[in-house]
């Protein structure tokens, strides 16, 4: 991490600030421990991939409600499948929702110039 920049389409940036857990919680209550974060106060927006999801032990499905298309992060328990959290998709294929930051864990990356 001595070297935290970002390649973006614009070009490299200095966004990151720090690294660590998180343990984000979502609209209906699922929570996610993420031990591999990656922190910048610049950013508005962050990602949440597949992986992650996975690795806490929910499922995904993609699905359509009256021509409306949803990620659906599912959990079985006892053979029944249940829905936890429904997001709606952008039109650029990606999933939104809202995320509350409940803890975090942060390691400050020291000024390293290269």
């Amino acid at each position: 991490m001595s070297n935290a920049h970002v390649n973006t389409i614009p070009g490299s940036s200095k966004l990151i600030e720090g690294f660590g857990r998180a343990i984000i919680l979502l609209p209906k209550g699922t929570k996610f421990v993420i031990d591999d974060t990656l922190y910048s106060t610049k950013s508005q927006r962050n990602l949440l991939s597949f992986k992650d999801i996975r690795l806490n032990g929910y499922h995904i499905e993609i699905m359509n409600e009256k021509n409306i298309e949803y990620l659906y992060i599912t959990n079985v328990e006892r053979a029944k499948k249940y829905v936890l959290e429904r997001l709606l998709a952008f039109s650029s294929g990606l999933y939104y929702t809202h995320i509350s930051a409940i803890e975090s864990h942060l390691n400050r990356l020291s000024n390293v110039s290269n």
